[in-house]
């Protein structure tokens, strides 16, 4: 693996990790940045631990092996369940000196500072919902919040399938916000715990009880990131700085740059790679 300055890697099932890339670039846009969407087995939702680990070391040996020093999963559910075991069990094997970090952490670091009832609402896929991520680190850094989390199964495909804006997102939308306030009426704080979900942010908006605050995870994740280089001046000496951005994906180039226009908004090339 090089050890000259690279990149920063960002890794996504799908599209959704552009939402992530936006918000780090709004902050740091000096930066170069090599995002990876495996588009080709997205999506992770539903896939069992062992899958989405394998798939996600996959994408993170290749960007190592692209110049890669630091890589952030721009996807709730390989944050969920793959990235402890990237970073306890292959880190120290493939380089002690490279990181990997994740979107839950930075979002739960925040969340104190921003509800006042210490209830909060999660919309995530099954598999975020299902591993409990949030509410553990949640959990852990702020005992006295309760955590209520609804998974979205149609959110994705909604997304995907450019029909955020239409009738039947309004029907889904609505049908998860109620069902996640008849669980707890007293929630005023909801993470978007999906990096697609922001795209429906004007459905949302339009469902969502007033007062009730929408948490979207890009901003969070770039403010830590931020503070992460201050710490770690050392990883920031090896991301290097051009400003530039480079696309790849497992699917068509070309499908890639007509579905990233939903989240990007300036015109990209993309290459094809294979993982695995």
């Amino acid at each position: 693996m090089r050890s000259e300055p690279g990149p920063i890697g960002v890794f996504d099932s799908g599209y959704g990790g552009l939402t992530i890339l936006h918000g780090i670039r709004q902050l740091l846009p000096q930066y170069d940045y090599l995002y990876l969407g495996d588009n080709a087995r997205a999506p992770y939702g539903t896939r069992s631990f062992d899958v989405v680990y394998e798939f996600t070391r996959q994408a993170v040996i290749r960007l190592f092996e692209m110049g890669c020093h630091l890589i952030i999963l721009g996807c709730n559910t390989a944050s969920a369940k793959a990235l402890r075991s990237i970073q306890q069990n292959d880190l120290p094997k493939l380089d002690p000196q490279r990181r990997v970090l994740g979107v839950i952490r930075p979002t739960a670091e925040v969340i104190g500072q921003l509800t006042q009832t210490r209830h909060v609402g999660i919309f995530a896929t099954e598999g975020t919902i299902k591993s409990e991520s949030y509410n553990l680190e949640i959990q852990k850094l702020f005992p006295d919040i309760q955590v209520t989390g609804v998974a979205c199964p149609f959110w994705v495909p909604l997304v995907e399938y450019n029909e955020a804006d239409s009738p039947g997102a309004d029907y889904f939308v609505k049908k998860y916000i109620d069902q996640l306030l008849r669980q707890d009426s007293d929630i005023d704080t909801v993470i978007l715990g999906c990096t697609h979900y922001p795209i429906l942010l004007p459905k949302i908006h339009k469902y969502i009880p007033r007062g009730i605050r929408i948490v979207s995870q890009g901003e969070y994740v770039a403010e830590s990131l931020q503070q992460y280089f201050v710490r770690h001046p050392d990883m920031e000496r090896r991301c290097t700085q051009g400003g530039q951005v480079h696309y790849l994906t497992t699917e068509n180039p070309e499908k890639f740059k007509e579905q990233a226009q939903v989240f990007l908004n300036e015109p990209i090339t993309v290459e094809n790679i294979t993982l695995g």
